[in-house]
């Protein structure tokens, strides 16, 4: 194998998380008496923050100060809710099993909120990564490329060394400013045909056909 890290998008990609982000996304619009949406709704709107997220899930027209106030009742419950659905999707493990055995490193990207991933990576990925890097104030969200670079620098790794795997344009965009290539996976927030109208140019359809892919580099 070429690559010597793995940097993994989280949502998505390595966790299942859609049923807590539609949990939270309605109990955040219930708050403030606002009609729910759909899972699907939830799952379209995904990729690009809790920011964006909000502002695609309350109805058209809700005024900023509103929606400002939806979101900031949304992040703390979403922070203190973010494990009663979610778990990594099948063969996830393992496959980072073999690749730590292969000698290679792991690395958790995400547009959450650093909190958020600190905990789920901890929770869900005990011994497994070498960092997790989420937003905050010194890196910005996807798909500005800082949490990748900063991933790979804490790893002492040029990003010729690593390969990016995600689920959404976003992750593609992302790997793109970066300069480096990514693979993506079917499994997540898009469809095998959407990531292929966003440039994709490999697609894993499983964890073991991911597995295959980076093997062939």
């Amino acid at each position: 194998m070429g690559c010597r890290a793995v940097l993994f998008d989280m949502d998505g990609t390595v966790l299942d998380t859609l049923g807590d982000l539609h949990a939270a996304v309605n109990r955040a619009l219930a708050e403030f008496s606002l009609p729910g949406v759909s899972t699907e709704a939830v799952r379209a709107a995904l990729g690009n923050g809790a920011a964006w997220l909000i502002a695609h899930c309350v109805p058209a027209g809700t005024d900023a100060a509103l929606t400002a106030q939806v979101l900031d009742w949304y992040r703390p419950w979403y922070d203190a809710h973010c494990r009663v659905l979610t778990a990594p999707y099948p063969g996830i493990l393992p496959l980072m099993e073999r690749l730590r055995a292969r000698g290679v490193k792991l690395a958790i990207i995400s547009n959450k909120q650093d909190e958020a991933v600190q905990e789920l990576a901890a929770h869900f990925f005990p011994g497994l990564l070498e960092t997790a890097v989420g937003e905050s104030a010194a890196v910005k969200r996807k798909p500005n490329p800082d949490a990748v670079l900063a991933a790979a620098a804490r790893m002492g790794l040029d990003v010729g060394d690593c390969v990016y795997v995600g689920d959404t344009e976003v992750d593609l965009e992302t790997a793109r400013r970066a300069g480096m290539p990514c693979l993506a996976v079917s499994w997540g927030f898009r469809s095998a045909e959407q990531l292929r109208k966003a440039g994709a140019e490999a697609i894993a359809h499983s964890a073991e056909e991911l597995d295959a892919l980076l093997q062939r580099l």
